[in-house]
């Protein structure tokens, strides 16, 4: 291991030989970090979290600190999880946990930008971006390929769906769904995220029976339990039926369309 000099790491973490550690930085007792991964300086891995391989974690970054949760036990053996080849840029931090059996979970492949914040108990899946200053509160789930753009902030226990995107200063207080774009204070829907479709290959096909199982959904003049009922009773594509099974999922109910 290539291990700065200053760096203070516990005895009892465990880290793989390839692993390399800047100067300055602290890794607490029981971490475990798997091949490849890269700390650079500064940077502060909290006690038990869980790091998988080819992760890089930027100047300044916090990952795994307690919980910003009043009825939080300190004695409780809480924790990160974190899977591969993800990038944690500057002063972003990533809170564990609160229930031993319930970690933070963040996937694969995601980019987290500077001085992003993951609250406790979230669970983030695979590619998606999270950029400048964006916040999730506690307990918010976040699909896969999805676009959080700069300062916008989620509320806690929503969902966002996968191949959506948030504008930058957004306000989320209701669930995002898939393919879709939301905006505003507090967003509202504005359409489909037709580039980031475009950019990840879907078909005109597909593009198109997403946009108007959305038109059926916001603009048929049925409410949502009529239009669900109708879209079910139809051949859908595999991107619809998704849509459907996102909003009878949804607890908090689907962020309202402009």
């Amino acid at each position: 291991m290539k291990i700065h000099p200053t760096a203070i790491i516990h005895p009892t973490a465990k880290l793989h030989e390839s692993v390399e550690v800047g100067p300055f930085c602290i890794i607490d007792q029981d971490v475990v970090m798997g091949e490849g991964c890269f700390v650079e300086s500064t940077v502060k891995i909290h006690a038990r979290t869980v790091i998988g391989k080819n992760n890089r974690f930027h100047h300044g970054a916090i990952i795994g600190c307690e919980p910003q949760d009043l009825g939080y036990d300190r004695s409780s053996p809480c924790y990160v999880k974190i899977g591969d080849n993800n990038v944690f840029k500057e002063g972003a931090n990533i809170h564990r946990g609160t229930k031993p059996d319930h970690p933070t979970l963040i996937g694969n492949n995601n980019y987290f930008m500077g001085n992003f914040h993951v609250g406790h108990d979230c669970i983030l899946g695979d590619h998606s971006i999270f950029t400048h200053g964006t916040v999730l509160a506690g307990h918010v789930t976040v699909g896969n390929y999805a676009f959080i753009s700069g300062v916008a902030a989620v509320h806690q226990f929503c969902k966002v769906g996968d191949y959506s995107m948030i504008a930058g200063c957004s306000k989320i207080v209701k669930d995002v769904p898939p393919y879709a774009t939301a905006d505003g204070n507090p967003a509202t829907l504005i359409g489909i995220n037709s580039v980031g479709l475009k950019r990840a290959g879907y078909s005109p096909a597909k593009r198109d029976a997403i946009k108007q199982a959305y038109k059926l959904l916001f603009h048929s003049g049925k409410n949502i339990k009529q239009a669900l009922a109708e879209l079910k009773s139809q051949e859908n594509t595999d991107e619809v039926k998704l849509i459907v099974k996102f909003f009878e999922d949804s607890d908090r109910g689907v962020t309202d369309h402009r």
